[in-house]
């Protein structure tokens, strides 16, 4: 594989983000790190490195196995990479899943009331 490739492309390549304008997007807004300070969309990412993306309300850390600048299938990723994120930022995005309002599928619009208790919720 390639020896050196750019953190944005190698974001892209292995799904973590959509397309590579948003994995560009993310790190200038400053949502990814690599050993504890922001990076540029232009830098290499290395074998061995962690990478932090923040993607609210947690932070996901990510270990590079392998580099590549080609977008792969789902299945090769784990060749690639490997998630580390902290056992307390996926609870913390477990309690989030089931603290949020849910409603019946199909139940219509919400109700004057309901809707001032969402947002109550919400805190818009």
């Amino acid at each position: 594989m390639d020896e050196q490739v750019r953190v944005d492309k190698w974001l892209w390549a292995v799904r973590i983000f959509k397309t590579r304008g948003l994995a560009s997007a993310a790190i200038k807004k400053g949502n990814v790190t690599i050993g504890g300070s922001t990076v540029k969309p232009s830098r290499n990412v290395r074998i061995g490195e962690i990478v932090n993306v923040k993607m609210n309300p947690i932070v996901r850390s990510y270990k590079v196995l392998d580099v590549s600048g080609k977008r792969m299938g789902a299945k090769l990723v784990p060749g690639f990479m490997v998630e580390v994120t902290a056992q307390d930022q996926i609870d913390l995005l477990e309690m989030q899943r089931l603290q949020l309002y849910k409603r019946d599928r199909g139940a219509g619009r919400p109700t004057k009331k309901e809707r001032r208790d969402l947002d109550n919720l919400m805190d818009w």
